[in-house]
C-alpha cells in the first residue's frame, strides 16, 4: 500500500497580532477531514530562524547554524506543503521568505498550495511565492484559497472579526480543488522521487575519471 503524503501546513506570519491563525485553523480542518493525506501544523513562531547568513544555499554547501539545521530536518520529511500567506506590501512576509531561503534540497520536487488573504485576496503575495518556489524546484497547484474584499473585512480583527465559518461557503469549493490538486501532485512526486532514489542506488556514479 502506498503511504499517504505527509503535508505541512506552514503558518507564514509570526507577528504577535497576526490574523493567520484563523485561516490556518480553518484550512487545517479541511485538510484533516480528508483520507488521502496526513497534515501537520508547522508554525514559524516555533522556529526562531536567524536572517540567512550561511555561506551559500545548502544546495551548494552544508548549513552551519543549529537552528537552521533543525528547520531543514523539520521540513525534509514532508511530501507537500500548504502555506498560509499574508500579503504585506504586495508580497509575502519576510518571515516566510527567510524560512524558504534557509533550505533548498528539502523543498525540491514537492508540491504546494496556499490559503492567502488580504485586500486583494493575497493574490499578489501568492504570485511572488510561486516565483520563489520555481527556483526551489517546487510544484504549485493551480488552485488556491483566497480571502479578500468584503469577506476579508468580515473576518479580519480590524473589521467585523467574525468567525471564518461565516464566509466558508465562498471558500469551500476552492479549498477542495486546491487540496485535490495537492494530493495528486504529492502522490505523483513521491512516486517520481522514489524511482529516482532507487535508480541512483542501483547505478551509483563512480567518483573515478
Amino acid at each position: 500500500m502506498t503511504a499517504k503524503p505527509r503535508i505541512a501546513l506552514v503558518i507564514g506570519s509570526a507577528r504577535p497580532t497576526r490574523f493567520a491563525d484563523k485561516p490556518a485553523q480553518w484550512m487545517l480542518k479541511q485538510a484533516q477531514a480528508r483520507t488521502d493525506m496526513e497534515v501537520e501544523l508547522v508554525d514559524l513562531r516555533d522556529h526562531q530562524l536567524p536572517f540567512f547568513a550561511e555561506v551559500a544555499s545548502n544546495l551548494h554547501a552544508p548549513s552551519k547554524d543549529p537552528d537552521v539545521l533543525r528547520w531543514q530536518e523539520r521540513i525534509a520529511g514532508f511530501d507537500g506543503f500548504i502555506f498560509v500567506v499574508a500579503e504585506y506590501n504586495h508580497s509575502i512576509t519576510g518571515t516566510l521568505k527567510n524560512a524558504l531561503d534557509q533550505a533548498y534540497k528539502e523543498w525540491n520536487r514537492k508540491p504546494f498550495t496556499a490559503i492567502a488573504y488580504g485586500g486583494a485576496g493575497g493574490a499578489r503575495a501568492l504570485e511572488h511565492l510561486r516565483g520563489i518556489a520555481v527556483e526551489l524546484q517546487m510544484v504549485s497547484t493551480r488552485s488556491a484559497v483566497h480571502i479578500g474584499g468584503s469577506d476579508f473585512m468580515k473576518v479580519f480583527p480590524m473589521g467585523g472579526n467574525k468567525p471564518i465559518e461565516e464566509i466558508e461557503q465562498a471558500l469551500l469549493p476552492a479549498a477542495k480543488n486546491a487540496l485535490d490538486e495537492l494530493s495528486w501532485w504529492a502522490s505523483a512526486t513521491m512516486a517520481a522521487r522514489a524511482t529516482t532514489t532507487s535508480a541512483a542506488a542501483q547505478h551509483p556514479i563512480s567518483g573515478k575519471q
